[in-house]
């Protein structure tokens, strides 16, 4: 099957993603671009040329979605994942032979985001630093829906052909769990070692994400398919959290195992190259340590396999996310670090391709009830979703 979406497949996309209503009048394609700091490489400027072309296809098509316009529109990269937006971009006539290499090649006036914000209600985000962010808080002000595509490459487009119907109940399900559950339970085999770790639920909500922006004021993963709920941070004054003990994180073909106290990872026990660069990590930005997510994702059994882009990869299976919490409901933001460039949110995916070394032996949850439900064994789903 084709590498590329087609006109129609487009259009489809964008029908069934956002169910288009009539006042969403307008659709925005933004995407970042390199510079002297962040230069570019390969997939990314494939993602700007796919993100033309998609722009290319889809505007002469607009009124077959009810839209007025769909325009591209870029932006000099943020030089980190989740931080926050640049202030201004510009729009930019969709050729993809005839893009700017770099953001002090952006032609055209200048144009605050605040302004994109007004005016397009739809928005997709192929970038190469994720917006997810920054796009989830402005969402709450303005209203808009949008679809936030970081990494996205063309391994990414079997997973947007698939039945989000299906996928949404599964997340769902897992949603109504997260809801009622007290607390997760996780004992992890790293290298044939047990590591325990408790991640408190309580005071919060879960979150789906199956692929579907349909609500006002919404910004999500796609392609999507999982469930999401931020571990309870401990801002309750007389209220601690319960979130403690070990997780270990594989780097390539060593383990980094941290200790976590707090909700928070604040030493690492282990002894090699990676874990001695992720402790000077944590010293230098405890907020990276922050136990932001605890995500469910779905798509493994569904076929697909890692692409090497978060985008996908943390839909596969359980994932456990560092850093900034804020966008999803919790308490850590870009404050909390040392500068804009510092922020965070970045996800450990637990699956056999991206993590031999280390899989989830037992998650069990705690609900409100008492009782306990068992969610995985030896690194499978084991609870029914259906």
């Amino acid at each position: 099957m084709s590498d590329k979406l087609t006109g129609q497949e487009l259009v489809d996309l964008v029908r069934r993603v956002f169910d288009i209503r009539s006042n969403d009048r307008n659709l925005v394609v933004i995407v970042d671009m390199p510079d002297d700091i962040v230069p570019d490489n390969p997939p990314w400027k494939a993602r700007r040329e796919m993100a033309a072309q998609w722009v290319s296809l889809l505007a002469p098509r607009a009124s077959e979605l009810g839209l007025n316009d769909v325009r591209l529109f870029l932006y000099q990269n943020p030089h980190a994942n989740n931080a926050n937006l640049p202030a201004t971009g510009s729009f930019h006539a969709p050729t993809p032979d005839a893009l700017p290499a770099t953001a002090k090649e952006i032609p055209g006036a200048a144009v605050p985001f605040d302004q994109i914000f007004e005016s397009f209600r739809l928005i997709m985000a192929p970038t190469e630093f994720s917006a997810t962010a920054p796009l989830k808080m402005a969402a709450k002000d303005y209203l808009f829906r949008a679809a936030t595509m970081p990494g996205f490459c063309a391994e990414m487009i079997p997973a947007l052909r698939l039945d989000y119907g299906v996928i949404g109940k599964r997340v769902n399900r897992l949603t109504e769990m997260l809801d009622n559950a007290q607390r997760c339970d996780i004992t992890f085999d790293a290298a044939g070692k047990n590591h325990e770790l408790v991640l408190d639920l309580r005071h919060r909500k879960g979150h789906s994400s199956g692929g579907l922006l349909r609500d006002e004021g919404t910004a999500g993963n796609l392609p999507s398919g999982e469930s999401y709920i931020v571990p309870y941070e401990g801002e309750i004054d007389g209220d601690p959290t319960g979130s403690a003990g070990e997780i270990p994180v594989q780097f390539g073909d060593e383990i980094v195992v941290y200790r976590v106290e707090n909700n928070v990872a604040v030493q690492v026990l282990s002894d090699n190259v990676a874990s001695r660069e992720e402790a000077k990590r944590l010293e230098a930005e405890p907020a990276y340590g922050n136990m932001a997510e605890l995500g469910l994702g779905v798509l493994g059994d569904f076929g697909l396999t890692p692409t090497g882009e978060l985008l996908l990869d943390e839909k596969l299976g359980l994932h456990i996310a560092f850093g900034r919490s804020e966008h999803f409901g919790g308490q850590v933001g870009p404050d909390n670090f040392s500068g804009p460039d510092k922020v965070v949110h970045i996800d450990r995916v637990y699956t056999a391709e991206l993590a031999p070394d280390v899989k989830i032996a037992l998650a069990k949850l705690t609900m409100k009830d008492g009782s306990v439900v068992t969610l995985m064994e030896n690194g499978a789903y084991v609870v029914a979703m259906d």
